[in-house]
């Protein structure tokens, strides 16, 4: 399947395609499930009723989060963005939220104890240990935020709460990656 290609569309106008490979069935019955239900409808409250565009994405995840009652939040951030971190965790708690801040650096084992290849003494990221500490929160919701690549891939396949990323890594372009596609399409 590759939609960039699709010439037709037909998914737009609630039409299958017959390039997909799923069980249409089987995905209606996984959405109807009220663990999904719940989340389709909280986060159509932020889409459907016309508020689309009018709310940041941090805006966005609190009104998510106060619709879903979410209580506990999980920040797992890059040490470098502890500032904003702490901007960040000061807005939900003044948003009615209890705040849960960890940084990549948790734990302090040295970047060889993870990496036996890496000849670097400093301390490494430890994105499994952020997200053993969430989990022991128990948090209900987690924000990432500038988590460096591999790092955020770990700590998304072992966290055990709903997640989503606040702000992603991009040094180059200030954290806004859209920019290099922008800069892409200037050369093309």
């Amino acid at each position: 399947m590759n939609c960039i290609k699709c010439t037709t569309k037909s998914c737009r106008t609630t039409e299958p395609c017959h390039a997909q490979k799923f069980d249409t069935s089987e995905l209606i019955r996984t959405y109807h499930l009220p663990e999904n239900t719940k989340i389709i409808q909280a986060a159509a409250q932020l889409v459907d009723n016309g508020r689309a565009g009018t709310l940041s994405r941090l805006q966005e995840v609190i009104e998510f989060s106060k619709t879903m009652k979410f209580q506990r939040i999980g920040i797992a951030y890059c040490y470098g963005m502890e500032r904003e971190s702490s901007l960040i965790a000061t807005i939900f708690k003044e948003s009615g939220f209890k705040t849960f801040p960890v940084s990549c650096t948790t734990g302090g084992f040295k970047q060889s104890e993870i990496n036996p290849e890496s000849k670097i003494q400093k301390v490494s990221c430890n994105p499994l240990a952020q997200a053993g500490q969430l989990n022991s929160e128990s948090v209900d919701f987690t924000l990432t935020v500038g988590l460096c690549l591999g790092h955020d891939i770990l700590f998304n396949k072992h966290i055990k709460s709903y997640s989503t990323t606040l702000i992603v890594k991009d040094r180059v372009h200030n954290h806004h990656p859209e920019v290099a596609l922008s800069l892409a399409k200037e050369l093309n």
